[in-house]
């Protein structure tokens, strides 16, 4: 396993992160495994070099958190892993369980810890850009979560990279904490990142944690025009909302044969592809099933050629914005 900065900082993070929203509970998404089913995959993640753990307290509403956290306290000890979670999401009926308002963010970060079992969270993320709350207010209340010992980075995700600089102005101006991570959506069938946010962040130092560099499992190369095949497929009509476009398919055909001609598994192409991106720090891997999670990781000694890369981005066509 390779280790790299968070962007600008003196954070080192593998060059895999274990996304934890697979972890949880079935009875919040059919997909998800429960804890006796995760753990194995969290020893597995750690025996491989994995330091960088990330959640959400909207994953199985807050299942994955403690998961996470209590799985993270049996198997190794806090200060060799990064702790990522996030803010935003609704996590119930009231009003004040919702968006970046600074009375939620500080009672959100406290209900995170709670639940992960720590004094503190190594990364604090805001899960999307929240329009109703001033960007004054937000900055100002993750700089009080940082300088209250409770976290100890922050970062953003999917956003208009035009609303990112301005929240990381807003944070400059008035000297608070500034975002050093963005976690966007990026991955072979979806590269609209690569207009606007992804040369920002390399050109302000901030890392890049792309989610779904899989498309959810779209490059896995099993689905056919025809109709989706795993459970997870099945069921995730937000993936039916992004992918599964005529041209996405073209993508997923280059993907296969490059994968044939190279003997190796489409999953590893896909996922080699988005490490050899400029800019790119740790993307955010999902894994249900292990053989799949050994096949990801050795998608880590993977080398593309220019040639290579060119034929897998030949056929790719413009999107309209997702996953904001």
């Amino acid at each position: 396993m390779d280790y790299v900065n968070l962007g600008k900082t003196g954070l080192k993070v593998s060059r895999l992160c274990l996304g934890c929203m697979t972890y949880g509970t079935p009875a919040w998404r059919e997909w998800v495994l429960d804890e006796a089913a995760s753990r194995p995959f969290f020893v597995r993640a750690l025996e491989a070099g994995i330091t960088f753990f990330d959640t959400a307290d909207v994953y199985s509403l807050g299942v994955s958190e403690e998961i996470t956290g209590r799985a993270l306290r049996d198997l190794t000890k806090r200060d060799q892993v990064v702790i990522a979670t996030k803010v935003f999401s609704t996590m119930g009926e009231s009003l004040y369980q919702r968006g970046l308002s600074r009375k939620w963010i500080m009672q959100a970060i406290d209900n995170s810890l709670r639940r992960l079992g720590t004094d503190y969270v190594d990364l604090y993320q805001i899960h999307r850009f929240d329009p109703d709350t001033p960007i004054e207010e937000t900055m100002e209340a993750l700089h009080d979560v940082v300088k209250a010992g409770k976290a100890r980075y922050i970062g953003a995700s999917s956003m208009y990279a035009w609303q990112f600089a301005q929240m990381q102005h807003t944070a400059e101006r008035h000297g608070w904490t500034k975002f050093v991570a963005m976690q966007n959506h990026y991955n072979l069938v979806y590269r609209e990142e690569e207009r606007e946010m992804i040369p920002f962040c390399r050109d302000q130092g901030v890392g890049v944690i792309p989610w779904s560099p899989l498309a959810r499992g779209f490059l896995a190369g099993r689905r056919t025009r025809e109709a989706p095949e795993t459970a997870r497929s099945r069921t995730d009509d937000y993936a039916h909302r992004m992918y599964y476009h005529p041209a996405d398919y073209d993508v997923v055909d280059a993907v296969v044969t490059l994968a044939e001609a190279r003997g190796v598994k489409p999953i590893q192409i896909a996922l080699a592809w988005v490490l050899h991106k400029p800019g790119i720090t740790a993307p955010i891997i999902g894994v249900s099933k292990m053989p799949q999670f050994d096949e990801l990781l050795a998608a880590l000694e993977i080398r593309l050629a220019a040639e290579e890369i060119a034929a897998l981005e030949a056929s790719y066509q413009p999107h309209p914005i997702l996953g904001h």
